[in-house]
This record gives structure tokens, C-alpha cells and sequence, in this order.
């Protein structure tokens, strides 16, 4: 292999593609990037066996063939030129000679035989999305997931369609978040549970493009495509939990308050919380106070008024405040809607003004 290219547009690739190699001691084929050079295309592809990722970039072959090389190698070195704008990649002896102006490398190269093939989905169903929008969706549920692996379900992102939209949900049991975001030409398609594991390097492959991407789905696997992307993740075979049945149906109790004021009152019961991070919830629509309460036995005790529009009957009500300051990052309004049913069902949380999200948390025993 030959090929001569602009430094920067195969850094900026490299830099995409060498996140998504893996770090398996066993399988040290899986921490290389495969180059193939072929009909003026340089095609750089890359997988941990959960991921998959192939791009395409237009260069100058001047002899074409394939090799693959250690992903990291090759990314830190081309990130580090930063006087010079064309580059060479030839094999050489078995290596890779990579070569520009002021500098040159020999990288190590490994068995081509032994590079995993990416998976190509030639059936299913697609739809076009609007890659901001999915982005947003995943950023507003994913840290709903759980950490844990021990039920892949719950590890997990849901895609569903409903409608004209397209629905995000992730679940560890104890809150749930739910995100609706419209999309284009799409038909109705069952549940997709994508490793929450595998989001994160979604995110960052495309959160620089602002146009549509065609999604493929089938059994096994979802790609995304954008014109010379093509990325592919494994999907989880698992039923996720019917969450609309723990969603209350009847509201005893409405809290409207602004979001910062909330999140101030979060953040000073982060400092006299126990041990369970314990909140307790007072509102009282008949006396127009709402205030939460914090106590821990070798610190005090605090008890902060906010100022909100009441509904309702009177409540109490404990949580575990660490898992509602995580949702107000999906939140672009000024103030959120509260919604109650009673001490034993979970809270709801909305922006106001959106129906696109939704935020559940699970009460505590007290």
C-alpha cells in the first residue's frame, strides 16, 4: 500500500475511529485500525467486537492495498504534526512508513486475516433522523441506565416508535428518563435496546454533524450513516420493562417551581443529607408551602422554603435527591412541574412547556 493525503482530514477520521478500537489483552487485533487503499478511497475501519465503525476518505493511491496497524500508535502520532498539511502511508518491509514534511514513523503492523468484519445490515427497516435531535434524546436518558451489566435490559437504551416520533428511554429501576423527538420517513419498528456502553461513542462520532443520518435496523444490529460514516453497534436481545404501568395515571398533587431554585435547594441538602441521601418532600397546597428537608445526625438538620404554585392535597414524601439532579440537564425550560400521586407511587418531573421529556424517581421507605 501507497497512499499520499491531507494530514488533517485523516487525523480528524483516526481521531473518530481509534476510540472505538478495543482493549482486549487476548485479542490484540482489536486496538488496530485497518486501512484499505483502493480506486482513490482510503477506507479506515475499527471494532470492539460491541461497536463497528468504517470511514471513507478521499486520497491519492498510488499503490493500493491493506494493513493493520495499532489504532493509538497512528492516532498520537498524526495528532502531534502540527506543521504540516500533506501526508504518506506506505507499507514498507511489513510496516507502516508514515511520512510527511518535517517528520516520519515505522509502525508495526499486525496480520490483516485476524481483523473482525464489521457487520453490514442488507435487511430491517431505516428511517432518517435528524442527528442533533438523536443526540439530544441519548444525552437526555442515558445516565437513567444502569451500570450494572447483571440485567442487560436495564444496561441499556430503548428505541421504540410511536407515531411520528421516535422514543429514548433508560431505566435502572430506581428512575427512568423518557425523551420524544420527532424524525422523518420512518415506519413502525419494535423495541431497540443499544448497551448504554456503546452511546457514548455514537455521541461523540457525529455530535459535529448537524444534517440527517439514515439509521438501518435489524435483529442483531443499528447502524448509522452519514455520507462517508458508517457506524454499526450490537443491539441486547431482551424485553425492557413495560414502564408505562409505574407511570401514576391520576395527579393528587402538582408542585410548579423554578429550576434553579430547585436545583440550589438540591444542592444545600447534598450538605446535611444522611448517609441514603435522603430528602423529605413537604408541601402543603392548603397552607401554599412547599420545602424539603434534610437531616443527618452527626451534621444537623436543614429545612429550605421555595417558592411554587401548590396543587392538591398535602403531602410528605422521601427521595434519594442524588437521582433527581441528574435530569435537569434534559431540561431547557426555567421551571418544572411536579406531579404526585401519593407516598407509595413514584414523582414525575416535566419541563414546563415540553411534553418531549419525562423524569421519574421512585420514592424512599422512609
Amino acid at each position: 500500500m501507497n497512499i499520499e493525503c491531507i494530514k488533517e482530514k485523516l487525523g480528524a477520521a483516526l481521531s473518530k475511529v481509534e476510540k472505538i478500537t478495543g482493549k482486549n489483552i487476548s485479542l490484540p487485533i482489536l486496538s488496530c485500525v485497518l486501512l484499505e487503499a483502493k480506486d482513490s478511497t482510503l477506507t479506515i475501519k475499527a471494532t470492539n467486537l460491541d461497536l463497528g465503525i468504517e470511514i471513507k476518505l478521499p486520497v491519492k493511491v498510488i499503490k493500493p492495498g491493506v494493513v493493520a496497524v495499532s489504532g493509538g500508535v497512528l492516532n498520537n502520532f498524526i495528532g502531534s504534526l502540527q506543521n504540516d498539511k500533506n501526508i504518506s502511508l506506505e507499507v514498507v518491509d511489513g510496516n507502516l512508513k508514515v511520512k510527511t514534511e518535517h517528520s516520519q514513523a515505522l509502525i508495526k503492523t499486525f496480520p490483516i486475516d485476524d481483523f473482525p468484519g464489521i457487520p453490514k445490515i442488507n435487511d430491517g427497516i431505516s428511517f432518517t433522523f435528524n442527528i442533533s435531535d438523536l443526540i439530544k434524546s441519548f444525552k437526555s436518558v442515558i445516565y437513567s441506565a444502569s451500570i450494572s451489566t447483571i440485567r442487560p435490559t436495564l444496561s441499556s437504551v430503548l428505541i421504540y416508535s410511536e407515531e411520528d416520533s421516535i422514543v429514548c428511554v433508560a431505566t435502572d429501576s430506581f428512575r427512568l428518563a423518557e425523551k420524544r423527538a420527532k424524525v422523518k420517513k420512518h415506519k413502525d419498528f419494535n423495541q431497540i435496546l443499544i448497551p448504554v456502553k456503546n452511546i457514548p461513542e455514537i455521541i461523540r462520532t457525529f455530535e459535529d454533524i448537524k444534517d440527517d443520518v439514515t439509521v438501518f435496523l435489524n435483529q442483531n444490529q443499528i447502524a448509522f450513516v452519514y455520507e462517508n460514516i458508517y457506524l454499526t453497534s450490537r443491539v441486547i436481545d431482551g424485553t425492557f420493562p413495560d414502564y408505562k404501568q409505574i407511570i401514576p395515571k391520576e395527579v393528587k398533587t402538582e408542585v410548579v417551581v423554578l429550576k434553579q431554585d430547585f436545583i440550589t435547594a438540591l444542592k444545600i441538602s447534598n450538605i446535611f443529607s444522611d448517609k441514603f441521601s435522603q430528602v423529605v418532600f413537604n408541601i402543603s397546597p392548603k397552607n401554599k408551602t412547599f420545602s424539603m428537608t434534610t437531616r443527618n445526625m452527626d451534621i444537623g438538620e436543614n429545612i429550605h422554603k421555595l417558592d411554587a404554585v401548590l396543587k392538591g392535597d398535602d403531602l410528605n414524601i422521601s427521595f434519594n435527591f442524588k437521582y433527581i439532579v441528574d435530569c435537569f440537564q434534559s431540561m431547557d425550560s426555567d421551571s418544572v412541574s411536579l406531579y404526585f400521586c401519593d407516598t407509595n407511587r413514584p414523582m414525575v418531573m416535566t419541563p414546563v412547556g415540553d411534553k418531549s421529556f419525562l423524569y421519574l424517581v421512585m420514592p424512599m421507605n422512609k
